[in-house]
């Protein structure tokens, strides 16, 4: 596709009050995305992707809890996580516990939650990605923060 297009697709995008744009002209595929004007900030974090938690059964070595006072325990080295599904991030990013900072977390330690229930947010890339639990029952153990950094396949969460 020409650049000169391409531009025009920008400026198009920009005056108007879409939030995404996407063009085909044969094989090719451009597809543009920006946060509309106006929106605040909050607003961005309750309407994004959903992403699902891949759960593994098996207990994670050589991790332990502390309580960070926002709901949840990081991890930390020295013990073994307690029993159950473990909710490991499916992507790189910042773990938010919470949509904004004034709001409670999603979850708190102990707290009962079912299957689809929205667990934290990864932002990527200026993206939040909602995380969803999906399985139900208690959360024993969380293991991240708020404004931490997670790597693939990190255990965020211990559910049983």
């Amino acid at each position: 596709m020409d650049l000169r297009k391409i531009k025009k697709l920008i400026d198009l995008l920009e005056e108007s009050n879409l939030a995404e744009l996407e063009i085909r002209e044969g094989e090719e595929v451009v597809r543009l995305s920006r946060i509309p004007k106006g929106v605040p900030m909050a607003m961005q974090a309750v309407a994004p992707p959903v992403t699902h938690v891949h759960v593994d059964q098996r207990p994670a070595a050589a991790l332990a809890q502390r309580d960070d006072g926002n709901g949840g325990t990081p991890a930390a080295g020295g013990k073994e996580l307690p029993d159950g599904h473990i909710a490991r991030a499916p992507m790189v990013g910042t773990f938010y516990a919470s949509a904004n900072p004034d709001a409670p977390p999603y979850v708190k330690l102990g707290q009962q939650i079912k299957a689809g229930e929205v667990l934290g947010i990864i932002e990527a890339m200026k993206m939040f990605n909602q995380i969803e639990a999906d399985v139900s029952g208690t959360i024993v153990a969380v293991l991240v923060g708020t404004g931490q950094p997670v790597e693939f396949d990190e255990p965020l969460f211990v559910i049983s």
